[in-house]
């Protein structure tokens, strides 16, 4: 004889299939990578392939694009559901493939996927060049233009690979061009498709914490101290 407990599961599990088939249905599309029921008024929570993340009841009679607040810890649920579907295992980045730069003891890690030529990834170059005590791995990730391609490989084939990326990030002095092996970078760019960054700077913490978007040096501390708690 099944259990109670058995027979919640299977329950569960039947309603989210429905809600699944019905979300996809509105969709048009098999567009939905997971459904969980949540604790909040018997919504579901449903995670887009996109990686967006939604809330519909068990007959999709309705879609909520929009943030979940719980009242009594005041807690963003959608933002912290979003960083724990959006972490990585920070172990498994190809560090190899990436620009690293030691400063002071390099106790704390961070893991950046940049643009050469994004506006905010020379904003936030200005604010990790007055840190101190961390090792940075730049992966080296042009998604804006050729002209961004150029310039990833020919920092990637310079003798000083540190000096160049900060050369031209932080002094707009451009790399001179260079020629060597450069399918790192399209390693780069299927790895950042694979962990879904869809813009740069794109940050990573040793605990796979993922910062998305330009961050000030005091916010980027802040996350860097609550890793080591």
């Amino acid at each position: 004889m099944l259990s109670c407990a058995l027979l919640m599961a299977g329950f569960a599990h039947a309603n989210e299939d429905a809600v699944r088939k019905a979300v996809e249905t509105f969709v048009g599309a098999p567009a939905v990578e997971s459904v969980a029921r949540t604790p909040y008024g018997g919504l579901y929570e449903v995670v887009l392939k996109s990686g967006e993340l939604v809330y519909t009841d068990e007959k999709a009679g309705f879609i909520i694009d929009g943030r979940l607040i719980d009242t009594q810890t005041r807690k963003d649920v959608t933002q912290t559901r979003l960083n724990q579907l959006s972490a990585i295992d920070f172990s498994s980045l190809p560090l190899n493939q990436a620009i690293k730069q030691v400063k002071g003891n390099g106790k704390r890690v961070i893991a950046t996927f940049e643009d050469p030529n994004c506006g905010y990834c020379k904003r936030l170059a200005k604010e990790l060049a007055q840190m101190n005590d961390v090792t940075l791995y730049v992966f080296l990730y042009p998604i804006l233009s050729p002209d961004s391609t150029t310039k990833s490989q020919n920092i990637w084939c310079a003798k000083d690979r540190s000096k160049a990326w900060n050369d031209w990030m932080n002094d707009g002095k451009a790399p001179a061009s260079k020629e060597c092996d450069t399918s790192v970078i399209d390693r780069n760019l299927a790895l950042g498709q694979k962990l879904k960054i869809h813009g740069t700077p794109t940050l990573f913490l040793a605990d796979g914490t993922r910062i998305g978007g330009y961050a000030p040096m005091a916010e980027i501390e802040k996350a860097l101290a609550a890793v080591s708690k």
